[in-house]
C-alpha cells in the first residue's frame, strides 16, 4: 500500500537503511505519532522525549483549553513525576489535601474520608492542583516544534511498512507508532474501530455507546479574598462536596494555591436522559452554560456564601459543561495503532506503560511494533479495569443520589481512620514507572505491585558497568 507524499513534511519517515562502516547495523528507535495534545498526549510526549524516541504530536485545536477544574494525584502517580525530576515543579503548583469531606445541604457533615496518613504510609500526600497548571507543566517540556497544531486527524491507513494519518487539511504524516490520545471520541479510535468493524474484528461491546453517568458543569475562579474565604489562607487543600437535597444534584468546592477555588455542580443522570442529551446535543459553549449556571446559583458553599459567587468570579470563557461518561473498552491495540484511556491519571498511566514497551523496541519491524503493543495492553488492561471500578464506585460515593449509594457513602465515610487508610494502601502500591529512568525512591520501604522492567534498560546499564570497571 504507498503511502502518499506528505505536503509539509515536518515528519519524514524513518530510514529503512544506513551507510556505516560498522558491520553492526545501527538501531534507530521508531518514530512515533502522537494523536492529541491533552494530558495523555503530552505525557507521552514528555516520555519520548527523554527516552529518545523520534515523535510528533498533532492537536486538532489551535490551541488546548484545559477544562477549568481541579485533578488529584497520589503516590501511584508522583512517582514517575520524580524520576523525570519534575516533581517539586508539581508540588509548587499544588496542596497537600488532608480529608475529602462530603456535607449535606444545610452543610451539616455526613462524613470524611482521611488522607492525613498518605504520606507516612506511602510517601506522598494526596495532592490537588488546577488542570490547567498540570497541563502548562507538562507543555513546558515538549518542544513547540514537535506540536502541530490546527492537525484534525480524519482518517488512519497502516501496514507492514508503516502507519499514516491524514489530516483535513490534505497533510498526511508517516511514522512506524501511532498513539491515539485524543479522547473516547477521537478520530483515531473512530477510524480504528471503523476498519475493524469492517473487517469483523471489532468485539461487540466495543460498539456500544459509552454510559453517562453525570452531566458536570465546572470552572475555576479566582484570585479571590481570602478574607472572605479564609479557608484560603491554610496551606492544605479544603476539598468539600454538598449533596443536594430532594435533588439529584451535587456540588464540589477545592482550594488551590494563589488563591483559586475550584468549583464544579454534577447531575446524576437515568439512563433515559442521559440517551436523549447525547441525541440532542453535541458541542458545549458559553451559551449552552447560562440555564445550569441559573439551576445551580444559588446553592450554598461549605467556604462561604453560594456557588454563584464562585461562578461570577470566573472567566465565563473557562466555564466548561461536560458528560461524565463510563466505559472500558476492550481493543487498545491493533497492528501500529495504540489508544490511551480519557480519564486523566488512567491515561498518564497507560502512556508510561506504553512509551516503556515503545523504549525497548530495539529493531524496528513490523512484528517488533505489534509486540510491544501488546505487551502494553498486557500490562496495563487489569490495572485500568480496577481503576475505572474504582473511579465509578467512588464517584456513586461522592455524588450518588440512589439508596444504595447514600448507604455506600455512609459507611464508607464513617470507616475508622485506621480501616480508611487500609483501602488507600492498596492504591499507592500500583506505581507505573518510567522504566528506563532510575527508579523513584521508596522511602516507606511499602511492598510495590511488580512491574515488568525494561529488558533494553538492563542491558545498558550492565554495558556502563562493565565500561567502568
Amino acid at each position: 500500500m504507498p503511502f502518499e507524499a506528505d505536503p509539509t513534511p515536518d515528519l519524514s519517515r524513518r530510514t529503512e537503511t544506513m551507510q556505516t562502516p560498522n558491520p553492526k547495523a545501527i538501531l534507530e528507535p521508531p518514530v512515533v505519532l502522537i494523536a492529541g495534545a491533552g494530558l495523555a498526549g503530552l505525557t507521552a510526549a514528555l516520555l519520548c522525549e527523554r527516552a529518545n524516541i523520534n515523535y510528533m504530536v498533532f492537536e486538532r485545536a489551535a490551541k488546548v483549553k484545559p477544562l477549568g477544574s481541579a485533578m488529584s494525584m497520589g503516590a501511584s502517580t508522583m512517582a514517575a513525576f520524580e524520576q523525570l525530576g519534575m516533581l517539586d515543579e508539581l508540588m509548587k503548583i499544588s496542596l497537600p489535601c488532608p480529608s475529602v469531606d462530603m456535607y449535606h445541604e444545610d452543610l451539616k457533615p455526613i462524613g470524611s474520608m482521611d488522607f492525613s496518613s498518605a504520606k507516612e504510609v506511602s510517601g506522598h500526600d494526596l495532592i490537588f492542583f488546577s488542570r490547567a497548571d498540570l497541563y502548562n507543566l507538562l507543555l513546558s517540556k515538549v518542544p513547540p516544534s514537535k506540536l502541530h497544531m490546527n492537525k484534525k486527524i480524519m482518517s488512519i491507513l497502516q501496514n507492514d511498512e508503516g502507519v499514516m494519518i491524514r489530516c483535513s487539511d490534505n497533510t498526511s504524516y508517516h511514522g512506524d507508532i501511532l498513539i491515539g490520545a485524543d479522547g473516547a471520541y477521537s478520530g483515531v479510535r473512530q477510524s480504528l474501530y471503523k476498519q475493524l468493524d469492517d473487517q469483523g474484528l471489532l468485539p461487540a461491546e466495543d460498539k456500544e455507546e459509552m454510559e453517562m453517568a453525570y452531566l458536570c458543569i465546572v470552572g475555576m475562579a479566582g484570585p479571590l479574598n481570602p478574607e472572605k474565604y479564609p479557608s484560603l489562607k491554610d496551606s492544605r487543600c479544603h476539598f468539600a462536596t454538598v449533596l443536594g437535597q430532594r435533588k439529584p444534584h451535587s456540588w464540589t468546592t477545592v482550594t488551590l494555591p494563589e488563591n483559586k477555588m475550584s468549583w464544579s455542580a454534577k447531575i446524576q443522570l437515568d439512563r433515559a436522559t442521559a440517551k436523549d442529551m447525547m441525541f440532542r446535543n453535541s458541542e458545549w459553549g458559553p451559551e449552552a452554560n447560562k440555564a445550569m449556571i441559573k439551576e445551580v446559583y444559588n446553592f450554598p458553599v461549605k467556604q462561604g456564601g453560594v456557588l454563584g459567587d464562585l461562578i461570577d468570579a470566573t472567566d465565563k470563557d473557562m466555564i466548561s459543561r461536560v458528560y461524565i461518561e463510563e466505559k472500558l473498552f476492550r481493543t487498545w491495540t491493533h497492528g501500529r495503532t495504540a489508544l490511551i484511556g480519557d480519564g486523566a491519571v488512567a491515561a498518564m498511566h497507560d502512556a508510561i506503560i506504553l512509551v516503556n514497551c515503545i523504549y525497548d523496541v530495539e529493531q524496528v519491524s513490523y512484528k517488533n511494533i505489534q509486540s510491544a503493543l501488546a505487551d502494553y495492553q498486557s500490562q496495563r488492561f487489569e490495572h485500568a479495569k480496577g481503576q475505572v471500578n474504582l473511579s465509578t464506585m467512588l464517584g456513586q460515593m461522592l455524588y450518588g443520589q440512589k439508596w444504595n449509594q447514600r448507604l455506600l457513602r455512609n459507611i464508607v465515610y464513617n470507616l475508622p481512620k485506621w480501616a480508611q487508610a487500609r483501602s488507600h494502601l492498596k492504591g499507592a502500591k500500583y506505581r507505573p514507572s518510567v522504566a528506563f529512568l532510575p527508579p523513584a525512591a521508596n522511602p516507606t520501604n511499602l511492598r510495590l505491585d511488580y512491574q515488568k522492567p525494561s529488558t533494553r534498560y538492563a542491558k545498558e546499564q550492565a554495558a556502563k558497568a562493565i565500561a567502568l570497571t
